[in-house]
């Protein structure tokens, strides 16, 4: 976390979660950011979310919603500049809002390295 800033974004059909590194030219951390998203976005669409649990608590706010509903999210990632990102993307609006009750759990959580980007 000290290496990096993550951010969460919510939409009106889900959220998207981008992490950046704090100096791009670091190489080795900027590989490490996109290589653990890209797991956790295919972890992700098929349902598990032992990673976020394991770090905020299996009682995290949304995230039993996303659990069960994970088949109706359609996850994806993206490299950004200096970093990568993770987008959820769903119609059915209980999961949008469990999506972003989520992601302000993360920014709760996280605090100074962590900030929400409205919606």
């Amino acid at each position: 976390l000290d290496a990096t800033n993550h951010r969460f974004h919510p939409h009106v059909d889900g959220l998207t979660q981008t992490v950046v590194v704090d100096d791009p030219t670091d190489t080795e951390q900027l590989s490490l950011v996109r290589e653990h998203l890209r797991h956790e976005a295919d972890q992700f669409a098929v349902g598990d979310f032992d990673d976020p649990a394991h770090i905020h608590g299996d009682a995290m706010p949304g995230l039993a919603d996303l659990r069960t509903g994970y088949a109706s999210i359609h996850v994806t990632y993206a490299d950004v500049p200096a970093g990568g990102e993770v987008t959820y993307r769903t119609t059915d609006a209980h999961l949008v809002r469990a999506l972003h009750t989520w992601g302000e759990a993360q920014v709760t959580d996280h605090g100074s390295h962590t900030e929400h980007t409205g919606g």
